[in-house]
């Protein structure tokens, strides 16, 4: 398994910090209490050991109260077990919890930011389907790491206990050479170490094509659940054209890519399942076959027998980590560089994008309450321009219509709001905050209340507030469902979606309106009255107005074309 330079500083710096934060007391107790726990598991292990010694030294000196002894005892060892164990897996899920849950709203509140989500969508980097990355492949990054440590700590202080026992027991075995002896001591260490060399290299060996496979599924599989997702949001636009048919064939296309990655994560896996099932078979019975003459020859004991061969693959075990973890190691390492990729993506946004730069449009904030382009120039992401030299000034309670090229319009307007930092210029922004209405607005899901009012809470508003700003817009047949949840993305027509856009916006009653065809789906005499009604309630709000309604320029006072 080969890791990219600086992966692990680069994961650290991502998700160390939280060793770090608030609650970095209780963090590093419950570390702290994960390792004691650790230790007390292999002190048991130990235990055990000799344990098994003495009963079979017992049965073969067929002592009654000797093996009397060892009931006793065994039982003391299974209740203390049980409890290390059970406090053991309470404190690392609680540990791999705090990690998650940091690591989680960290990363949100990177991605969450300033439109940063949807900027990201818009540079190249490996960071698609987002969703997944944070609900999925953070939780596994998190997980296995606090999963694969402690296991990795467990492992060397096996190494380091059991070692000491083994090589006790191994004594010091002759190697004749004829023209030599050498005497050699600590032969089962020896034996152990070279016996999970071995196996560790063939592993390394066979499981280096299993991370890209397993990078490969996870990329198909968060493809596939976006892919339902996308088609969930939209049932009703897919419904309307009969588009159904379409989608299963695109839905059968993306699974065939998770069988195919499947299939060669199978074939990998496979060799990797065919090294590890036929070593745990060898492990248990080697260490005996080894010790075998030993006992033979009447130079040690059964129990000594038994104690040799359980340390022995104790030991062996522990050397062999590697090639037990290689399968969580390379699933850890895939999610990781999935979550690096995401992170990276929003970090080339901070670096090249929002930090000043002469080749991006800058917003500025002015005392003046005013809109001002300065010098605009606007690019698409190709590098081709779509307007340039736009020195426009626009005074509070103007309406101005924006014709021409709607796409330059829109441009235009995500712009003004920073979500399209493609170009040069600058854009002097009033001290209102500006009000963007898209084609269709977002409702969150729950209740409807709550989506009218969105961004703001459900309680920002009165109930006759809303009730007379739904008549206004004649969306009184909804007053009943105020209260009700769902998804009102699906469960409300377009024509009602932007109804609602605008009652949110007779809500919100900003200063600075930017409509971007916001009510394209309503006919001719339904627009021409919305925009009435935004102009008769809002006359000092200065608008600005993309639309294909011929009609509308008599409720503007200027225009804008763009070309």
């Amino acid at each position: 398994m080969e890791f990219s330079n600086g992966f692990f500083i680069k994961f650290i710096r991502l998700a160390g910090p939280f060793w770090h934060s608030e609650n970095k007391s209780t963090i590093r107790s419950l570390a702290l209490a994960l390792f004691m726990l650790t230790v007390m598991q292999i002190g048991i292990a130990v235990i055990i050991t000799e344990w098994s010694a003495d009963l079979f030294n017992a049965l073969e000196q067929r002592s009654m109260g000797g093996l009397f002894m060892q009931i006793g005892a065994i039982v003391l060892i299974f209740i203390s077990n049980i409890a290390v164990t059970t406090a053991h897996f309470k404190v690392k899920r609680r540990l791999q919890l705090d990690w998650r849950s940091w690591f989680t709203q960290h990363l949100i509140g990177l991605w969450m930011k300033d439109g940063r989500h949807y900027l990201v969508t818009h540079i190249q980097g490996t960071h698609d389907n987002p969703d997944g990355r944070i609900a999925e492949d953070v939780r596994i990054a998190t997980e296995s790491a606090i999963e694969l440590c402690h296991s990795l700590i467990y492992s060397l202080l096996v190494i380091i206990s059991f070692s000491k026992i083994l090589w006790g027991l191994s004594g010091t075995v002759v190697l004749d050479l004829f023209f030599i002896e050498i005497p050699i001591h600590g032969h089962l260490v020896w034996l152990a170490i070279i016996y999970a060399a071995c196996a560790s290299s063939l592993g390394w060996w066979l499981g280096r094509p299993y991370t890209l496979a397993t990078d490969a599924r996870q990329t198909v599989e968060a493809n596939f659940r976006f892919g339902l997702v996308t088609a969930r949001e939209n049932s009703l636009a897919i419904a309307l054209v009969h588009g159904e048919a379409n989608e299963q064939v695109r839905f059968i296309g993306l699974f065939k890519d998770i069988v195919h990655a499947w299939q060669l994560q199978t074939h990998t896996w496979s060799h990797l399942f065919m090294l590890t099932s036929g070593y745990s078979v060898l492990s248990m019975a080697f260490p005996i076959l080894v010790s075998a003459p030993r006992y033979i020859l009447g130079n040690i004991t059964l129990g000594a027998l038994m104690q040799s061969a359980q340390a022995f693959q104790q030991t062996a075990g522990a050397l062999s980590w590697p090639v037990d973890n290689m399968a969580r190691v390379a699933e850890w390492r895939a999610s990781v560089e999935r979550v690096l990729g995401l992170a990276n993506g929003l970090d080339l946004l901070e670096r090249e994008i929002i930090r000043h730069d002469p080749h991006r449009i800058q917003l500025k904030k002015t005392e003046q309450n005013v809109l001002r382009f300065c010098d605009l120039c606007i690019i698409r992401l190709d590098g081709m321009v779509c307007v340039q030299s736009i020195n426009v000034e626009i005074m509070p309670g103007e309406r101005v219509l924006i014709s021409g090229n709607a796409f330059t319009g829109s441009k235009l307007f995500k712009s003004v709001v920073g979500l399209w930092p493609w170009g040069e210029g600058s854009i002097e922004l009033p001290v209102d905050p500006v009000f963007f209405m898209p084609p269709r607005p977002y409702l969150p899901t729950g209740t409807l209340r709550s989506a009218i009012c969105y961004p703001s809470t459900q309680i920002a508003y009165s109930e006759a507030e809303l009730v007379e700003a739904l008549e206004l817009v004649g969306l009184e047949q909804l007053q009943e469902e105020l209260d009700r949840e769902d998804n009102w993305a699906s469960a409300l027509s377009r024509e009602q979606q932007q109804r609602l856009g605008v009652v949110r916006l007779l809500l919100q009653q900003p200063k600075w309106i930017l409509l971007q065809e916001a009510m394209d789906s309503l006919d001719s005499s339904c627009e021409l009255k919305m925009l009435r009604l935004i102009t008769q309630k809002l006359p000092d709000a200065a608008i600005m107005t993309i639309t294909n309604e011929p009609l509308a320029e008599a409720f503007h006072q200027r225009r804008i074309v763009l070309l």
